[in-house]
C-alpha cells in the first residue's frame, strides 16, 4: 500500500543509510519505532549553515531527503512501510547562522513529504531547533518516531 503510494508519487527511497557512529538506525519497542537522526546524503547535500551558505529552499530539500532516508531505515527495520500506523513525532535540527529564525520553514521539507506519503497518518508533532553545528557539516538532521504494527 505505501510502496504503491511512493510509486504513485514518483518517490524512490534511497538505500538505507549505515550508522556512522555507535548507534542503531532504528530501535523498536512497545509498538514504536525510533529512527536515528539522518543527515542528507552523508552531509554532502547543501553543507553549511542556513542563513549563510544554505538557502531556506535548499534546507527544505535537505530536510525532505532526510525524511526519505528515515523511511528507508524504517523499511529496512520493519520489512515493509505498510507496518507504519502513523508518524508521531519529527525532530528537525537546523544548522543555523546567527540570527537565522526560519527553522520551521526548513522543517516543512520533512513534514510535507511525510504527509504526502502517509496522508492523515503522516501528521505529527514536531520540533524545529536551530543548532550551531551538525555532524559532518550537514545543514539539517531529522529524527522521527513512528507507531508500528
Amino acid at each position: 500500500m505505501i510502496e504503491e503510494r511512493l510509486a504513485e508519487l514518483g518517490i524512490e527511497l534511497p538505500p538505507a543509510p549505515a550508522p556512522v557512529a555507535a548507534y542503531v538506525p532504528v530501535r523498536l519497542g512497545a509498538g514504536l519505532a525510533f529512527v536515528a537522526g539522518q543527515i542528507p546524503d552523508g552531509g554532502k547535500l547543501h553543507p553549511g549553515h542556513l542563513g549563510a551558505e544554505v538557502t531556506v529552499e535548499q534546507g527544505r530539500e535537505a530536510a525532505r531527503v532526510c525524511a526519505l532516508q528515515a523511511l528507508s531505515a524504517l523499511r529496512a527495520a520493519l520489512g515493509s512501510l505498510d507496518r507504519v500506523r502513523g508518524i508521531l513525532k519529527v525532530d528537525v535540527f537546523v544548522a543555523s547562522a546567527p540570527g537565522f529564525t526560519e527553522q520551521p520553514q526548513v522543517a516543512n521539507g520533512a513534514s510535507d513529504v511525510l504527509v504526502e506519503i502517509f496522508g492523515e497518518a503522516g501528521q505529527h508533532a514536531r520540533a524545529a531547533v536551530g543548532v550551531a553545528e551538525l555532524p559532518l557539516g550537514a545543514c539539517v538532521e531529522v529524527a522521527l518516531t513512528a507507531e508500528v504494527a
